[in-house]
């Protein structure tokens, strides 16, 4: 949880910052952050969720 950030001044509510490692077809490993307000991640965390669901069934 962020209490700074690097695109706001002054941030007037909590901001959640994700680093995502990802990995190409490849095996070549990059790495991706982002920052979210708390609604935004939760919104994220439940897609992500949906489709980790789907994915199994594949």
């Amino acid at each position: 949880m962020a209490v700074s950030s690097d695109t706001c001044r002054s941030l007037n509510s909590p901001y959640i910052t994700i680093l995502m490692k990802i990995a190409d077809t490849y095996g070549e490993i990059s790495y991706k952050s982002f920052e979210m307000t708390v609604l935004q991640f939760q919104n994220f965390f439940k897609q992500f969720k949906e489709m980790a669901s789907v994915l199994e069934t594949v």
